[in-house]
């Protein structure tokens, strides 16, 4: 068997599950921090652990231009080289193909990039982008596909849409079957239901052992993504797992959870961390404002993390203001360790059938913003 998925509750379409893999099993609903060139920036792999990560998410791509997957494939694989043990998501590199337009060139063989590094040329089909990550000795392979920024016209997503549907169907032959491994499919289809409907008839005609939701958070906002959730994970098989690329903030996750969505990745937990910015359950705090300067409370009373248990707001404070790299590593593990905690409050409230309440709190909250502990 390739990949195991189980789905131990349910709660509306909210789904309680285990991921099992080569490396280890993932708890589902599943938060993975992105660790785009082997690393996740500022974050040694053994503290990414401790945060409560079961998963990381490395990019095809990047990891083509620097080091290579050769290099990686004779370190003994991304697991070896990055000294992670756990499971291994990669992406294909076709999120690239969209934000690095200005570089590339598109046909039906595939996309033809000059490095953002160096300039030098390169061309990724759907073969060569499953070779690279059969390389990489990533559990999870993503087939290659096309992602078109929203909005867009009904014409231009069909378009892209078909040929990432032929390209889905090149992945999977290219795919080499064994234990503990598996690629997923990805949706696409834009806003629009009825090629959204199209797209996961012919991933399902192929075959994979996931099935990602591609295409959303690249312009369109919340409210019209949330459109396409109330619909598109009930396209796709039932009995796999749905994964929701690129998203999002803690209020997406939640929103997406509850529209039947199983795994999340995105950069904003780390990316947020490098610009001052901490969630936490009464929402985003800019640690770099004047009225945390004398605050000797912690960020969140609540966290367990190495932040909030040892320093003060004033002390980050005044680490950010200073522009000390310690900040920046602080934050953020306070970051992907929230985003953990956010995952495990929501897997536990499905298995004790407490979903609606644990929302409930979560957006009233979020909503209070960052006051003072009364």
């Amino acid at each position: 068997m390739a990949l195991k998925f189980e789905i131990l509750k349910t709660s509306g379409k909210s789904r309680l599950g285990k991921l099992h893999t080569k490396h280890g099993t993932i708890d589902t609903p599943a938060f993975m921090p992105v660790g785009t060139c082997a690393t996740v920036k500022a974050m040694m792999p053994e503290s990414v652990a401790a945060t409560g990560a079961q998963i990381l998410l490395g990019n095809t791509y990047h990891l083509m231009l620097r080091p290579g997957a050769d290099l990686v494939e004779k370190m003994g694989g991304l697991h070896k080289f990055m000294n992670w043990d756990k499971p291994i998501l990669t992406d294909s590199g076709g999120f690239q193909v969209m934000s690095l337009s200005g570089l590339r060139k598109l046909t039906e063989e595939g996309v033809s990039f000059s490095s953002h590094v160096d300039g030098k040329k390169f061309f990724l089909s759907p073969e060569e982008s499953i070779k690279i990550q059969h390389k990489l000795d990533s559990n999870i392979t993503m087939c290659m596909d096309e992602c078109v920024k929203l909005p867009a016209s009904h014409d231009k997503v069909k378009k892209s849409m078909e040929m990432s549907m032929r390209w889905a169907k090149r992945s999977k032959d290219a795919f080499v079957d064994r234990d503990g491994y598996g690629i997923f499919g990805i949706q696409q289809g834009g806003d629009y239901e009825d090629l959204r409907r199209y797209s996961a008839e012919k991933l399902k005609e192929i075959g994979f052992d996931g099935y990602a939701i591609g295409g959303l958070a690249v312009g369109e906002g919340q409210e019209i993504m949330f459109k396409v959730l109330d619909y598109a994970p009930e396209l796709l098989p039932e009995d796999k797992p749905r994964y929701l690329m690129g998203v999002g903030r803690p209020d997406d996750i939640v929103g997406a959870v509850l529209r039947g969505v199983d795994m999340f990745d995105c950069v904003m937990p780390t990316r947020s961390g490098r610009t001052s910015q901490a969630f936490t359950a009464r929402g985003t705090i800019n640690i770099r404002n004047a009225r945390h300067r004398e605050d000797p409370r912690p960020l969140e009373a609540e966290c367990d993390c190495p932040l909030c248990r040892n320093y003060s707001r004033a002390y980050i404070h005044h680490l950010q203001k200073c522009n000390e790299v310690l900040a920046v590593m602080l934050l953020t593990w306070h970051n992907i360790r929230y985003y953990q905690r956010l995952m495990a409050g929501l897997r536990a409230a499905i298995a004790d059938g407490r979903l609606q309440e644990f929302t409930d709190e979560f957006y009233k909250k979020q909503a209070l913003g960052d006051i003072p502990e009364i």
